[in-house]
C-alpha cells in the first residue's frame, strides 16, 4: 500500500501557502474549544463557556511555543544553530509533544494565576479536550510522510515516498487511534462522574505516556538520534517515562484524598 500523495499545500491564498499541517492543528483547537464548551455547560463543571475561548488562547499559544521549542531542544538542536530561521518553519513539520506539554502547563499556571483557579483543577478540565488536538495532529503527520514506523511486511504497511521502497509501519495512525481516539474515550468515561483533583490530570499522563513509550517500539527513530541505549531506547521513551511516574502519583494523591487520608486543596 502507498502513502496517498497529498500535497502538503492545502490552498494558495495568493503569496500566502495555507499547509494540512497548520490547519489539523486548527481542526484541533477548534474541536477542543467546541468539547470545552460543551463540558463547561455541564451542570456543576464550576466553568462558564464564556471561559473557554481565553482557555483555548492560552493552551494554543502554549502548544505551538512548547511544541516547536522542545523539537529544538529536545531533538535536532545542533541543526537549529546552524539554521537559526528554520526554528520559525513550524508549516514543514517538527512539534514535540512533550515539548508542547511543559508549554501548556505553564500557561494553565498563568491562566490560573489571572483567574484564580488552581492549577490541577485547571488541567482537569482541559486534560479530556487534548486528545481532539493530538489526533488531528498525527493526520497531519501522516500528510507531511513523516515520523513513520520501521519496515514491516504486516499487510498494512504503507510505503512512503520519504522513506524508502519498503512498507513500514503507519505508527502516525497508530498514534492517531491510540492518542486520539482511545485517550478520548477513556478521558470520556472517566470524567463522566465527579473525581478528585488532579486524578484526571493523573490518568492522562499515565496513558499518553504509555501509549507513546509502545509506539516507539515501532517507530522509526528520529535519524539525528537513533537510539539513545540498548539499541532500542528511544528520545520519546525517555520523556515518557516522567509523565507515567507524575500520573501515578498524581492518581495515588487523589486514592489517598478519596479515602480520607490527609487533605488535597485545589490550589496546587
Amino acid at each position: 500500500m502507498f502513502a496517498p500523495n497529498i500535497d502538503p499545500v492545502a490552498v494558495h491564498l495568493g503569496p500566502i501557502a495555507v499547509h494540512w499541517y497548520g490547519l489539523m492543528y486548527l481542526v484541533g483547537f477548534v474541536g477542543g474549544w467546541w468539547w470545552g464548551r460543551l463540558r463547561a455547560n455541564r451542570p456543576g463543571s464550576g466553568w462558564r463557556a464564556e471561559e473557554i475561548g481565553d482557555l483555548t488562547y492560552y493552551v494554543a499559544l502554549g502548544a505551538i511555543l512548547g511544541g516547536r521549542v522542545g523539537y529544538v531542544l529536545f531533538y535536532n538542536l545542533s541543526h537549529y544553530l546552524q539554521h537559526p530561521l528554520e526554528v520559525f518553519y513550524i508549516w514543514t513539520g517538527g512539534m514535540s509533544f512533550h515539548g508542547g506539554l511543559l508549554g501548556v502547563a505553564l500557561a494553565m499556571w498563568l491562566y490560573g494565576r489571572k483567574t484564580g483557579r488552581g492549577f490541577f483543577a485547571v488541567t482537569d478540565f482541559i486534560c479530556p479536550l487534548a486528545p481532539l488536538g493530538l489526533g488531528p495532529g498525527r493526520v497531519g503527520n501522516f500528510i507531511n510522510q513523516e515520523l513513520w514506523g520501521k519496515v514491516t511486511d504486516l499487510p498494512w504497511g504503507v510505503v512512503f515516498r520519504t522513506g524508502g521502497p519498503l512498507p513500514r509501519h503507519p505508527s502516525q495512525l497508530y498514534e492517531f487511534a491510540l492518542e486520539g481516539v482511545v485517550l478520548f474515550l477513556i478521558l470520556w468515561w472517566y470524567t463522566s462522574k465527579p473525581r478528585s483533583v488532579g486524578a484526571t490530570s493523573g490518568l492522562f499522563l499515565i496513558c499518553y505516556g504509555a501509549f507513546r513509550f509502545l509506539i516507539e517500539f515501532v517507530r522509526e527513530p528520529d535519524a539525528q538520534l537513533g537510539y539513545l541505549a540498548f539499541n532500542w531506547l528511544t528520545m520519546g521513551q525517555v520523556l515518557s517515562l516522567p509523565m507515567i511516574a507524575i500520573g501515578v502519583w498524581l492518581m495515588r494523591r487523589a486514592a489517598h484524598h478519596d479515602a480520607g487520608v490527609g487533605h488535597l486543596k485545589g490550589s496546587f
